[in-house]
C-alpha cells in the first residue's frame, strides 16, 4: 500500500535507516581482520556502492556534482574519512555503548560548530543542552580512567567531532548534494589504510560475508535513507529517531557477544540521551531556533 502522508513516510524511512545501521558496531566487533584491513574494505565497498548508486541516478551529472562543492567537498571527504578511522578504533578499544552514547552528541556538537564557524545563533536551551551533554561525557569518561578504554572513548569523541564537522560543511554549502563527497571520503580510507600496512588480500573467508553486508548494505543504504528523511521530517524529529541506534547498537552486541555496559556508561548515557531527547522534543514544539 502506497503511503501518501509525507510525515509518515519520513518517519518510516528514518526508522528503517536506524534498523539497518544498528548492527554496524556489532559487525565491526565480529570481523577478525586488523583495524586497517577492516577500514580498507569498509571504505572501498561502501564508497563504490555509493558511487554506483549515484551513477545510476545522476549519470553524466555526477562529475559536475563532485566538483561543485570545491574545497568544501575535499574537507568533507577528509573529515568523513577521519571520523570512520576514529569510530572503528573506538569500537575496538572501548565498549560499544560508550562509543554510541558519545556519538549521540553529534547534533549538539554540530550546533556548536555552526555557531563557531558559520556565526549562526544558538538558543539558550541549546547551550544548556550542550553543557549537560558534556557533563554526561565526563561521567562516562570517569569510568574509563586508568584503562585503555579511555583512549577508545576519546576516539569516539573525535569521531563525533569529525561527523559533526561534516554536518556543518553540509549546511555551509547547502543546497549542494554532498553524497558524492561522502563516497569520496569512504574511498579515501583505502590509500590511508595501505599506508598503515593494511593487508586486504589476507582477509579470512568468514570476514568476507560480514564485510559485504557492512560495505554494500548497512552503510550505503542507511546513509541514503538518512539523507532522504530530512526532506520529509524536521531535523529534530530525525535526530530524535536516530537516537534509537544508541540503544539498538549495544543491544545487538550484548545479545551476540554478551558485552555489558558499566555503571558509568549507564549514568553518562542517561544524562546524554535524556538531555538530547528533551532538547529535541522542545525544539519540535517551538519550531525554528531563534537567538536569545
Amino acid at each position: 500500500m502506497l503511503i501518501k502522508n509525507e510525515h509518515t513516510r519520513g518517519m518510516l524511512l528514518t526508522l528503517l535507516a536506524v534498523l539497518i545501521l544498528s548492527p554496524d558496531a556489532l559487525l565491526v566487533r565480529l570481523i577478525s581482520a586488523d583495524i586497517w584491513t577492516l577500514l580498507f574494505w569498509r571504505g572501498t565497498l561502501s564508497g563504490l556502492t555509493l558511487f554506483v548508486f549515484l551513477l545510476t541516478i545522476y549519470r553524466q551529472k555526477l562529475f559536475d556534482m563532485l566538483l561543485a562543492p570545491g574545497r568544501f567537498g575535499l574537507l568533507a571527504s577528509a573529515v568523513i574519512a577521519g571520523g570512520s578511522i576514529l569510530f572503528v578504533g573506538s569500537i575496538r578499544m572501548t565498549s560499544t555503548a560508550n562509543t554510541l552514547v558519545i556519538l549521540a552528541s553529534i547534533p549538539l556538537l554540530a550546533a556548536l560548530g555552526t555557531r563557531i564557524f558559520l556565526s549562526e545563533p544558538i538558543s539558550r536551551q541549546t547551550w544548556f543542552s550542550i553543557i549537560f551533554a558534556f557533563v554526561g561525557v565526563l561521567v562516562l569518561f570517569s569510568g574509563s580512567l586508568g584503562y585503555q578504554s579511555l583512549l577508545g572513548d576519546l576516539m569516539a569523541l573525535g569521531a563525533a567531532c569529525c561527523w559533526a564537522g561534516n554536518l556543518v560543511i553540509v549546511r555551509r554549502v547547502r543546497p549542494l548534494n554532498m553524497i558524492p563527497a561522502n563516497a569520496c571520503g569512504n574511498l579515501l580510507l583505502a590509500p590511508i589504510a595501505l599506508l598503515f600496512n593494511a593487508q586486504p588480500l589476507t582477509i579470512q573467508s568468514a570476514d568476507i560475508t560480514l564485510l559485504l553486508i557492512l560495505g554494500t548494505l548497512v552503510l550505503p543504504l542507511s546513509y541514503a535513507l538518512i539523507t532522504l528523511a530530512p526532506r520529509l521530517l524536521s531535523a529534530p524529529e530525525v535526530s530524535l529517531t536516530l537516537l534509537l541506534e544508541t540503544l539498538l547498537g549495544p543491544f545487538w552486541v550484548w545479545l551476540v557477544i554478551h558485552e555489558e555496559p558499566s555503571a558509568a556508561t549507564i549514568a553518562g548515557g542517561i544524562l546524554i540521551l535524556g538531555t538530547i531527547t528533551i532538547h529535541t522534543l522542545v525544539s519540535m514544539r517551538q519550531g525554528p531556533v531563534v537567538s536569545d
